[in-house]
């Protein structure tokens, strides 16, 4: 699979309506091919998690941002299905709290930030601070504006510091987000998943998708690149970030650490 087909250039000014088509999937694949090729990309990323765990050398941070019912949640579950709780993490950022708010916007997400071994999943992220802030009108333009670079220097020194960043945009069009917040309505045990706040998001659509456009834009870089990922399908959204994971940690080139001790002669006895 071409990643470079989802991959935000760096310093490019992309639109979403354009450039990515959100239910993009190959003619060559489907869905019962795609379930395969998951299964296997599954196990490998439980292998190369444990091995990150085991060499205790560097960190991963996978971020998820996407508009509601784009299956944030549904990827973690399915994709992450095959990881280690030891070594995993998930964080979902709400509205931050009196304290978060008495300190500058980062301070609560870099206390979640990965430890040496471990990988961790922000479900929404430092990026609502130029979204939903932008697009509610919560602080000025000037405020969010500035926060692109500072954003940038965050995952750079996260980068630099030995963490693996990869960040994942779902995208849906508008009528699939419908089709798929209907179901919630029509099927009780999906009732405890419906909000009426998200009706209110939904009408703010298109000023998402320009917010989107901005931070796509401005904040993929070489060090913790943006990946805009067809949601349409199911199938093939998790199957593309399954295999970028999976791509990325192999690159890492890791290995498990060597005994601190010779171990060719030790004997179990009975």
């Amino acid at each position: 699979m071409n990643h470079q087909i989802f991959q935000v250039p760096e310093h490019k000014k992309i639109s979403l309506q354009k450039d990515y088509d959100p239910a993009l999937s190959p003619d060559n694949l489907d869905k019962e091919a795609a379930d395969l090729k998951l299964k296997l990309g599954i196990e490998s990323l439980s292998k190369l998690q444990n091995v990150l765990y085991a060499q205790n050398t560097y960190s991963v941070l996978i971020i998820f941002q996407a508009m509601d019912a784009a299956g944030k949640d549904s990827t973690i579950k399915h994709v992450m299905s095959g990881i280690n709780p030891q070594g995993c993490q998930v964080y979902n950022f709400k509205t931050p709290t009196d304290e978060d708010l008495d300190h500058d916007y980062l301070w609560r997400i870099h206390q979640q930030a990965p430890a040496k071994g471990e990988l961790v999943i922000f479900n929404r992220s430092h990026y609502e601070d130029v979204l939903v802030v932008r697009v509610h009108n919560i602080v000025p333009p000037e405020v969010w504006g500035r926060r692109f670079d500072q954003i940038n220097a965050f995952e750079k020194h996260l980068a630099e510091e030995g963490t693996t960043i990869l960040k994942f945009f779902l995208h849906i069009t508008k009528e699939e987000q419908k089709q798929r917040l209907q179901a919630r309505l029509d099927d009780p045990n999906k009732h405890w998943k419906f909000n009426t706040g998200d009706l209110k998001e939904r009408a703010l659509w298109d000023n998402y998708m320009l917010a989107y456009e901005d931070v796509l834009s401005k904040t993929s870089t070489p060090w913790a690149p943006w990946y805009v990922i067809p949601a349409n399908k199911k199938w093939y959204r998790d199957l593309a970030i399954s295999t970028i994971l999976v791509d990325a940690l192999k690159n890492l080139k890791m290995s498990y650490p060597s005994p601190l001790e010779d171990l060719s002669k030790v004997v179990l006895e009975d």
